[in-house]
């Protein structure tokens, strides 16, 4: 089975498309769509201070927070409890 080049055109995120996996070049996603990827699926660790302690904040891809840890492997842990990727932030 030979595929057409419009199998592999760019789909707007969250797009269906039928099974075949699509390519999306991310040079022209809008500003939305590209702060939307990942969101549901990466969560982000960085190390912060917290009432004078060293403590670990998680937030969502978008930036948003979502809880603070007492380490990094707690941490890293609560977010692979909830099915999503850990992505360490320096």
């Amino acid at each position: 089975m030979n595929a057409s080049h419009d199998d592999h055109a760019a789909n707007e995120p969250g797009q269906e498309n039928s099974g075949l996996t699509r390519l999306i070049d991310i040079r022209h996603l809008s500003t939305e769509q590209l702060a939307q990827l990942g969101v549901s699926q990466i969560a982000y660790v960085k190390q912060v201070m917290m009432n004078g302690s060293p403590a670990f904040a998680i937030h969502a891809a978008d930036g948003s927070p979502m809880a603070v840890a007492g380490d990094q492997e707690l941490a890293v842990a609560a977010i692979r409890q909830h099915e999503m990727v850990a992505s360490l932030v320096h």
